[in-house]
């Protein structure tokens, strides 16, 4: 899943005006100032949705965790919300209450970089 957040980035770095670059060569700047004065700077609302959609693909992260941890207490929210779910029986208020404590800060994260995510993604398709 990660190539789909190179071409974001690959995408919205190309949209960066060569006006720019090329006044920083002019300037004397090597080229991995160029990278992390010119272009990092310019490029925070692709690395702000970047951020967010990787927070919450490892935040709902399921099957891994699954597979790797043995211990109860080390599961992550996805697992303990599915040992709530057994054969006979579902303790649903339980399974609700947990949801809610899950979503929190995915949503928390969300709203904190809400303006730079939908200017990111929203940039990134554009050609100019």
């Amino acid at each position: 899943m990660k190539c789909p957040f190179i071409f974001l980035l690959r995408q919205y770095m190309h949209n960066v005006p060569n006006d720019l670059i090329d006044a920083a060569r002019i300037d004397g700047c090597s080229e991995m100032m160029i990278f992390f004065r010119i272009i990092v700077p310019l490029s925070q609302p692709a690395l702000a949705a970047l951020g967010i959609f990787t927070f919450i693909g490892n935040w709902d992260s399921f099957l891994w965790p699954l597979i790797v941890i043995n211990n109860e207490r080390l599961f992550t929210l996805p697992l303990g919300l599915a040992t709530f779910t057994n054969r006979f029986w579902t303790d649903y208020a339980s399974v609700m209450a947990g949801s809610v404590v899950s979503v929190a800060p995915v949503l928390v994260a969300f709203f904190l970089l809400q303006r730079r995510f939908i200017e990111g993604i929203t940039l990134t398709g554009l050609k100019g």
